[in-house]
């Protein structure tokens, strides 16, 4: 599971690209995330890019500018297509090579002739959108947080419990595909049946408990032929990197129609990712170790490693923002609800890879997985609304003086993440933002 550190995740070194030294920021020169993009209301075509600092760096236009060769270039074509697919199925040796070729690249000790040619590749992201950066042909929402499942379970019984199965399994549904969007979607409020409490049959409606989940992202790079598991000691391998994701949910629909089977209509009008996929050997410097308290059981053999014991969780920090459409007119400014880190996380991503192959099933580059629902222990660590608010029990205030039991019309949910820590560079995700319409029911 470990990445080896090396120069480039120093946290000295810097870029003649002047914003990406600047404290706090997203993208310095050890980060070096993809994404897919184009000039804003241009009409070129999208082609894969990377951020530093303030800047796009456009791929398309370094591979044409003779400053790469061998792997580096083969795999900067790749990752400069309109999705990023074929890069992700080069594999680790590429996505490497790529990475040491760029940073020396935008190093602040690259020679000037190199910087000016590089400099003429680099687009204001002020001046760009985004779109979903790789064809994916399957989505999978895990549900691994045990904060989140003993808050949702305790609000319908105070000494609820987890099912018998949440800590054996890391459980998951297969969700909808045609409705994930970047960062900026803006969705109605959707449609469906629920059974109001008390009632003797249903009524078709629009929801009326909307949430938001905070999750991550995590991108497949390379699969596995039909029928090979994927051993967890290898399941790093088969992970490019990861965005935030925001898993919205109809928490009335849900709850109505999950009896027998997993979640319908309550997932699949929307799902908001972020455009920036930060790779994992970016965030090698924010590996943990995973832990699983003593008193519950361990892991079947094929979800056990050393591996993922020394190095397996991830300290990425997490937060949640909720913009009113009062609050964007009054242009106040979102409110912050809840904070929290992956590192709580009750099964790995790599766990994650090593159950959902296990059985026979294929993966593919381009594959999305939700990490599920990221809830901290503490009281203000919630990664959903149903559970700050103990089901709208308890409205939260924002700081306008608007409460909140659940979603409205017109509001806008922020997902943002970093990681720091003494010693390394911050790493960040930028931002994934979703904006709730009324319903056209």
């Amino acid at each position: 599971m470990s990445i080896t550190l090396d120069h480039t995740h120093d946290a000295h070194a810097r870029s003649w690209v002047e914003s990406a030294n600047a404290a706090g920021v997203d993208f310095p020169i050890q980060n070096l995330p993809h994404a897919v993009f184009r000039r804003a209301d241009s009409g070129e075509a999208f082609r894969g890019g990377v951020a530093i600092g303030d800047q796009v760096l456009d791929l398309a236009a370094l591979a044409g500018r003779q400053q790469l060769e061998g792997l580096a270039l083969d795999a900067a074509r790749a990752a400069s297509l309109p999705a990023l697919n074929d890069f992700f199925a080069l594999g680790g040796g590429a996505w490497k090579a790529l990475r040491h070729a760029l940073f020396d690249l935008l190093g602040h000790d690259a020679p000037a002739a190199t910087a000016q040619a590089v400099r003429e590749c680099l687009v204001p992201q002020t001046d760009v959108e985004y779109t979903v950066p790789a064809r994916i042909g399957d989505y999978t929402d895990f549900y691994t947080s045990i904060d989140h499942a003993l808050n949702i379970s305790r609000l319908m019984n105070p000494d609820g419990d987890v099912t018998p199965n949440f800590r054996w399994i890391p459980t998951a549904y297969h969700g909808r595909v045609s409705t994930i969007g970047v960062s900026g979607q803006r969705f109605h409020r959707p449609m469906g049946q629920a059974m109001a409490p008390g009632a003797k049959a249903p009524t078709c409606q629009a929801c009326a408990r909307l949430d938001y989940e905070l999750e991550l992202g995590v991108w497949i790079g390379t699969g596995n032929a039909q029928g090979e598991p994927i051993p967890l000691e290898s399941a790093g391998e088969h992970i490019f990197g990861i965005c935030l994701l925001n898993d919205w949910s109809a928490r009335d629909i849900q709850f109505w129609e999950m009896a027998p089977l997993g979640p319908f209509l309550a997932k699949n009008f929307a799902t908001t990712i972020s455009p920036w996929i930060v790779t994992m050997e970016a965030l090698a410097p924010y590996r943990q170790p995973w832990t699983r308290h003593a008193n519950d059981p361990q892991p079947l053999a094929y979800l056990e490693d050393a591996g993922n014991r020394e190095s397996g969780a991830l300290d990425i920090r997490l937060e949640v923002w909720l913009e009113s459409e009062k609050a964007r007119k009054e242009q106040s400014g979102p409110s912050r609800l809840s904070s929290t880190s992956f590192r709580h996380q009750y099964w790995s991503v790599a766990q994650m890879v090593a159950h959902h192959t296990m059985g026979g099933c294929r993966l593919n580059p381009g594959d999305l997985f939700g990490s599920g629902t990221i809830s901290g222990p503490g009281p203000g660590e919630a990664g959903a609304i149903i559970e700050l608010t103990r089901a709208a029990q308890s409205p939260v205030t924002l700081a306008n003086g608007e409460q909140r039991g659940f979603l409205e019309d017109g509001d806008a949910v922020l997902l943002r993440g970093w990681c720091e820590k003494p010693g390394h560079a911050r790493i960040g995700f930028g931002e994934s933002r979703g904006t709730v319409l009324p319903a056209r029911g």
